[in-house]
């Protein structure tokens, strides 16, 4: 099994691992930064260094409890080899950002608006979306949305990761906040959590910032309705 650094601790940028199974182009290693896509989140690229030469990481996914690094090429890689990842950090940071905002936005549509449901996400480089089931959304409506989320990212909230067993995450209501994810914390034997103190609490998987200062401002790009409640927010960080 793949030891996964970037469940515990999202700033790792550099590490040392070594080659436990190639197949054509995907390679396996016993440990990893780099983040497989899932969860809505965009998987991490950046390169593997071993022997003095470069290989590009084109793609992260995982399979089962293995993540697969596919690479431009794996000529000259070897099971056993030794090799030092490297993440490409800015595309890592922008999206520990945006993942980080949407669980703020999460977060207040949530506490605030009663009759709202988070339905989905999805987290790109350069912008993050979220869909949610709510009665009576007009523009300015999100528009406070937007506004009461900045403010909670101004305050600057630390966020942790926790981790939690079966029982223990048994007892949190609201833990998972979607469909897939309510089916998927009934699997689990221990539960990965972001908490955002008395904002938010649930479960994920995904890499987050260390505060909320550091997302920024958040900029509201789109907001299209899909249904008579079902909304999408669009949102860039800045």
């Amino acid at each position: 099994m793949t030891e996964k650094l970037y469940l515990t601790d999202s700033y790792v940028k550099e590490f040392e691992a070594k080659v436990t199974a190639i197949e054509d182009n995907l390679v396996q290693l016993d440990r990893t930064a780099f983040f497989p896509t899932g969860g809505g989140q965009l998987c991490d690229t950046g390169i593997l260094e071993a022997s003095g030469r470069e290989y590009k990481v084109v793609e992260t996914a995982k399979t089962g409890d293995e993540v697969l690094h596919k690479l431009e090429s794996a000529e000259g890689l070897k099971i056993g080899d030794s090799v030092k990842g490297k993440i490409d950090w800015s595309r890592r940071y922008a999206l520990m950002r945006l993942h980080t905002a949407l669980h703020v936005m999460d977060a207040v549509v949530v506490k605030n608006h009663s009759n709202g449901q988070i339905t989905g996400g999805q987290i790109y480089e350069h912008k993050a979306r979220i869909d949610f089931d709510m009665e009576g959304v007009s523009k300015g409506l999100v528009e406070k949305i937007v506004a009461e989320s900045q403010k909670i990212v101004d305050e600057g909230h630390p966020v942790r990761v926790r981790f939690l067993s079966k029982d223990e995450a048994a007892k949190v209501p609201g833990l998972a906040r979607t469909a897939p994810g309510a089916e998927l914390l009934k699997k689990l034997d221990i539960v990965r959590v972001v908490d955002i103190g008395e904002h938010d609490f649930q479960l994920d998987g995904g890499t987050h910032v260390g505060d909320t200062k550091e997302i920024g401002r958040i900029k509201l790009i789109g907001y299209e309705n899909k249904g008579s409640r079902r909304k999408r927010i669009e949102i860039a960080v800045d």
